[in-house]
């Protein structure tokens, strides 16, 4: 059964244009609602969070709507991050949790992703079911079977409570000045209280949401605003988190960034030295650098990669018994602690690390030499398949053939956006320019 109004993450699209109209939400609630009332049994609950982009609100009543319709009853926890979404569906017994949120995106975007009632996101069979539900008749509830909803007002307060627990006994941040950018998103109220909480003297920015000035020009995304209030406040670290805060990234006492390969080299090599991690196995995705894996090997550990996206990091997780994963945009997957990608909990093994050793953030996020990579996205007109091109096709072989035994390329078509994403690594820089400027010319070309 084939998927083609969800993609790599859930539903996502430009916000009050087709799929991210208050129609298609209403509709996707009932048919979810349906999907998750097939045994035909009352009391069945779905937990509604969202992010703080002006059309959150639309689509958080619209999806209400829908759900009630079937007989579901809806929990609304306002703005949180995603993963305190994925957390409040097991604990609240939720038999579906769903977050409104594009994740890095502009405001003008807005993304439904659905979670399991075990808090994971949903397969891509569970999707498609729910999908195709829509192309039918959706059976509605009785009158009096209508579900009803209630606004959850502690739930974000409940998610602190839970992250604080995975910051190890008995240390606290005092005396660490840490600066906290919240991408003016979800975690703009949690992060900065759960690190003032445990001790550390925040300096918190992007914490002024408007409805549309999400990841606008702060966040893991746009770093440069987070490493100039490192450097102007001379804090000691700084964590830059995304709109959803599932994503992170660090930034030493100087303002140097720090990407995801980099804190998962740390966080794998220090569980491996306390027997934590499972099957000496880190499972990242194909854009993770070449110099991770070496990393790796060199310490007897192994690295399992996967096609680009937390949802299909966790999968391989799930079915390898492995605990620590992510990508490299800044996806921490910790299921010993969560379901899903945790900027804000990320955050907190970093800062137990930097308390644990002493060693300054510069230290700690310098784990290898990177092999020289590039990325650079394409964009394209909606219905065109450049990948398609015969010349294209061309090119990209050619250009293979040249960095055999010297590096890598990858292409593909992003999962969230209508881009496609060239990216190669190789440590002759000269070569690497050339594959990769190769390539997007004849992209361009085709587009």
């Amino acid at each position: 059964m084939s998927r083609k109004l969800f993609g790599t993450d859930g539903v996502r699209g430009r916000a009050n244009s087709y799929p991210m109209t208050a129609e298609v939400a209403l509709k996707l609630g009932a048919a979810a609602g349906r999907y998750f009332r097939r045994d035909g049994s009352a009391a069945h609950r779905v937990v509604i969070g969202k992010d703080t982009r002006l059309s959150g609100y639309m689509l958080e009543n619209a999806l209400t709507a829908g759900f009630t319709s079937t007989g579901m009853n809806v929990l609304l926890v306002g703005p949180v991050p995603t993963p305190a979404v994925g957390f409040l569906t097991r604990s609240m017994r939720a038999d579906v949790g769903v977050m409104i949120s594009a994740s890095h995106n502009p405001h003008q975007d807005n993304g439904i992703k659905f979670f399991g009632p075990d808090g994971f996101k949903l397969s891509d069979e569970a999707e498609a079911e729910i999908e195709a539900a829509l192309a039918g008749e959706i059976k509605l509830a009785q009158a009096e079977n209508i579900g009803r909803a209630k606004r959850i007002e502690d739930g974000r307060g409940r998610y602190q409570e839970f992250v604080k627990t995975s910051f190890p006994t008995g240390l606290r941040l005092d005396g660490l000045k840490v600066v906290i950018d919240c991408a003016n998103g979800a975690a703009y109220k949690a992060a900065p209280e759960v690190l003032w909480e445990l001790g550390a003297e925040v300096i918190a920015i992007g914490v002024a949401p408007n409805g549309t000035n999400i990841n606008d020009a702060c966040g893991s995304t746009h770093t440069r605003t987070a490493a100039e209030a490192v450097v102007a406040h001379g804090a000691h670290v700084g964590i830059a988190l995304d709109g959803d805060a599932d994503r992170v990234m660090i930034l030493d006492e100087n303002g140097k960034v720090a990407d995801g390969d980099q804190i998962m080299a740390m966080l794998a090599a220090r569980w491996a030295e306390e027997g934590r991690l499972k099957g000496g196995t880190l499972v990242a995705t194909v854009m993770s650098n070449l110099g991770l894996e070496r990393f790796l090997q060199g310490r007897g550990l192994r690295l399992e990669r996967t096609a680009v996206g937390d949802r299909y990091v966790v999968e391989a997780m799930r079915r390898g018994g492995w605990n620590l994963g992510g990508e490299q945009s800044g996806h921490i997957v910790m299921t010993d602690y969560a379901t899903t990608g945790d900027g804000l909990l990320a955050g907190l093994q970093f800062l137990a690390e930097m308390v644990r050793t002493g060693q300054p953030a510069s230290q700690l996020v310098r784990q290898f030499e990177t092999v020289p990579q590039m990325l650079k996205n394409v964009r394209f007109a909606e219905g065109a398949r450049p990948l398609d091109a015969a010349a294209v096709k061309a090119v990209i072989e050619a250009n293979a053939a040249r960095m055999q035994g010297k590096g890598r390329i990858l292409i593909r078509k992003s999962g969230t956006e209508p881009l496609i994403r060239v990216m190669a690594e190789c440590e002759d820089a000269g070569l690497l320019e050339e594959v990769v400027d190769e390539i997007v010319s004849a992209v361009l070309a085709a587009v």
